[in-house]
Formats: structure tokens, C-alpha cells, sequence
């Protein structure tokens, strides 16, 4: 690849800037979690904990707590990876490595920001247009990330429930089904994406009759013909995206190691600040456990940041384990998993790719340079420019010298749906042999 085309700028799809609700839902979000944050510290002021925190903070080991800090840096790392295994598979896609750091910083942002994370996603999706996806292949992009984390978080859920639910049961007793029932919360939205991403036909029936139903009942036309035409093209683009990515199995089943490896850094961060308190006498594998199940808590709250269920589960699953740090334990927790992370992903929304270079032809110059072969996608990826024509150069030639026979391989392709036209087959179609 030359120097020049290396430096070109991005190309740009244009989509309507929708992200004006979600700014709003962010400032309310922060707004919010701020409120929420100074009624604590007044909490703590009022009822005579203060000293308590303080005498716990004067006591912590640093090298601990950097220790904690470090489990958080590599979760963020490792969702940077998973989405470059995703962008690796299309040997075309303009999304670079910077692209990607922004994308992540906007799912933790307007995720950390929004009621039940609800604005992540569609930030993730309009960030990789801005980085050259059209809408299908970022939103295929972005739900296959989203399927491969459910799949993480219902894996480890299910694998630290098994291991010690009878634990939690005994100490709390019926409180831990609320972990369960947000357990099986999880396990139905992965139910619904895989239905979705494997039988896109029935899906799109079901949503007919369901928007049928509603212009019924007297929903505006313009809502109705939008969902329509959402559902006639984006249900198959993302049903395409997810089954040329689980074809690529070994990498499908990286990036799924890689997810699992990313929720358990971030199961460790207690874990960490624990001993950072001294508590060297803690149980790993309960404590990852009971990390799971504040995550599982607090996502089950449809408030900004999950507060409330955060506070809750932290002071119910991990409480007992810092014992009297647990004031002190729950702020540097929260601190480090949340506020810290929402306030640095801030200056990285806007970070961009300097090149439009893919990161497969990056990978494979590296493995060119190694004395390695490049690796080829298993099946052949779509070229990004969508309508367009590719004739072949012989079909062109016979045309301008004036001969009659076609050649055989000459075909009409439009790249957006992988529609072939042969006009050979075509004419035969049109005019029949004579027998």
C-alpha cells in the first residue's frame, strides 16, 4: 500500500446525528450520579462515619490498590481487543485502532451515564459510522460484540452460581434470588439476539405482525414505515455480520476466551481492595462470586449507573468481606470501576484513525515482516462501497469492438446485497434456442 493511500481520510457515512437524546439522558445521568455521590458523603458526615472512612483510608496499601486499578486498566484493554478481533474479520473495514478506542470510551460513557446502559449501544453504532461503517455493518458489528459479552457475563454467571450459590443462600437467604432472577434477565436477552441472528425470517414475521398491529391501533405512519424498513434491512445484515463471524470459529472463540478474561479482571478489583485493607484471609473464588452478583444486581436497576442496586449489592454480597473498611471499600470500588472510568472516556469520544489503512492489512504487513503468510478470511467479505458495479474488463472490450458473444464470466454485481446479474443468462432467458 502506497504512502498516499495509507493517509487518505476516512470515508464518511452519512447518518442523521441521533444522538441528541442520548446527550441529554447523559448530562441528567451525571447529574444524577453527582447528586447521588454528595448525598452519600453527607450520609456518611451525618452519621458519624466519616472518621470510620478516614481511619480506614490511612491504612491502605498502596501497591494493592494499584494492583486494583491495574485489573480495571486491562478490562478496558481487553474490550479494545475483542472489538479489533470483530473489525479483523473484514479485510476492508476502515475502522482503526483509535476508532476503536473511541468506541469503547463511548459505550462506558453514555453506558455509565444512561439507565440500564441503554445508551451504549447506540453510541457504539454511531461512532463506527463516523469511522466509515454504514449502518448495517456497524450495527452487525457492534451486536455481535454485545452477544459475545452476554455470552461472557451468562457463562461466568452461571459458573460462579453453581460454585457458590449454596454460600450466599445460607448467609442471605432469599435475597440472592434477585440475583438469579436478573441471571435468567441475561440469559433471555442472549436467548433473543441468537433468535435474531439464526432465524432472521421468523424474526421478521413476528415484527411484522407486531407493527401491523400497531398501525391498527393507530400509530403514525411515519413511525410504522420507518420500523418496517428497519426490519426489512437490518435484521438480515445482522443475521450475515453474525454468521460470517461465527465462521470464523477460532476467532470467534478467541474473542470469547478474551471476553471471559476481561469480566474476570473486573471481578478481581475488590478482590484487590480487599488486601489493599489488610484482608489477606478472604476467599478468591467468593469474592469474584460476589462481585458477579452486584453486577447482576445493579444491572437490574433502571437508573444511571445502576445506584441504588450498586450500593445495595456491594453492601450485601461484599460488606461482610472488607467488614469495617466496607465505607471505605465501596467508594475506592466505585471510584475506580465507574466515576474514574466515565470521566477519562470523556476526552477519548472524539479520538480518530490518522489513516485508512484496515487493521487486517496492518496485521498481515506485521506478519509479512516476521517471515509469517498473511492469513485470508475464510470466506470472502463484501467491499464497503455499497451499489457498486464491477464488469469485467473482456465483457468491456468485446463491447467496443462490436463482437456479439458475451464472455462467460462477465456479471453485474451490487456489493450491498451480493445480487449477481448474468446479462448471459439473462438474454438466453429472453430469447430461446430455436430447436
Amino acid at each position: 500500500m502506497t504512502e498516499s493511500s495509507q493517509h487518505t481520510s476516512k470515508p464518511q457515512v452519512e447518518v442523521e446525528a441521533s444522538g441528541g437524546d442520548d446527550n441529554k439522558s447523559a448530562r441528567r445521568g451525571a447529574i444524577f450520579i453527582g447528586v447521588a455521590l454528595v448525598g452519600y458523603i453527607v450520609y456518611l458526615v451525618v452519621t458519624g462515619q466519616m472518621g470510620q472512612f478516614w481511619a480506614a483510608m490511612s491504612s491502605v496499601q498502596a501497591p494493592w490498590l494499584l494492583a486494583a486499578c491495574f485489573c480495571m486498566f486491562l478490562y478496558l484493554f481487553f474490550g479494545i481487543v475483542a472489538y479489533a478481533i470483530a473489525v479483523w474479520l473484514d479485510p476492508n473495514s476502515p475502522v482503526g485502532i483509535r476508532d476503536l478506542i473511541s468506541v469503547e470510551a463511548s459505550g462506558i460513557f453514555f453506558g455509565n451515564l444512561t439507565p440500564m446502559m441503554m445508551g451504549s449501544t447506540p453510541a457504539q453504532i454511531y461512532r463506527l459510522t463516523k469511522a466509515g461503517q454504514n449502518v448495517g455493518e456497524a450495527g452487525a458489528t457492534q451486536f455481535t460484540r454485545f452477544i459475545v459479552y452476554q455470552f461472557g457475563l451468562v457463562a461466568w454467571g452461571a459458573i460462579l452460581l453453581l460454585a457458590r450459590m449454596p454460600f450466599f443462600a445460607e448467609r442471605y437467604g432469599d435475597m440472592t434470588l434477585l440475583c438469579v432472577f436478573s441471571f435468567g434477565g441475561h440469559c433471555c436477552i442472549l436467548l433473543g439476539i441468537f433468535a435474531v441472528a439464526l432465524m432472521p425470517k421468523t424474526v421478521t414475521r413476528v415484527a411484522h405482525c407486531i407493527i401491523n398491529w400497531l398501525e391498527r391501533i393507530g400509530v403514525s405512519a411515519t413511525k410504522i414505515e420507518g420500523w418496517r424498513t428497519f426490519v426489512d434491512g437490518e435484521i438480515y445484515s445482522f443475521s450475515e455480520k453474525f454468521k460470517l463471524s461465527a465462521g470464523h470459529f477460532s476467532s470467534m472463540l478467541l474473542t470469547v476466551f478474551i471476553t471471559m478474561l476481561q469480566l474476570a479482571f473486573f471481578y478481581l478489583v475488590p478482590y484487590f481492595l480487599m488486601l489493599a485493607f489488610g484482608h489477606h484471609e478472604v476467599d478468591f473464588f467468593s469474592v469474584m462470586a460476589a462481585s458477579a452478583f452486584v453486577q447482576l444486581l445493579s444491572s437490574a436497576v433502571p437508573l444511571p449507573g445502576g445506584t441504588g442496586g450498586a450500593e445495595g449489592g456491594f453492601a450485601l454480597f461484599l460488606g461482610h468481606f472488607f467488614g469495617s473498611a466496607s465505607t471505605a471499600g465501596y467508594l475506592l470500588w466505585r471510584l475506580i470501576t465507574f466515576i474514574a472510568p466515565t470521566i477519562l472516556a470523556a476526552p477519548l469520544l472524539g479520538l480518530k484513525s490518522a489513516h485508512n489503512e484496515s487493521i487486517h492489512a496492518r496485521w498481515d504487513r506485521v506478519m509479512r515482516k516476521l517471515g509469517r503468510e498473511p492469513q485470508t478470511p475464510s470466506a470472502p467479505t463484501k467491499p464497503h462501497p455499497t451499489n457498486a458495479v464491477t464488469v469485467d474488463p473482456r465483457k468491456h472490450a468485446q463491447k467496443a469492438s462490436g463482437t456479439a458473444k458475451p464472455a462467460h464470466k462477465a456479471y453485474v454485481r451490487q456489493t450491498g446485497d451480493g445480487i449477481r446479474v448474468s446479462p448471459s443468462a439473462l438474454n438466453k432467458k429472453k430469447h430461446p434456442k430455436s430447436r
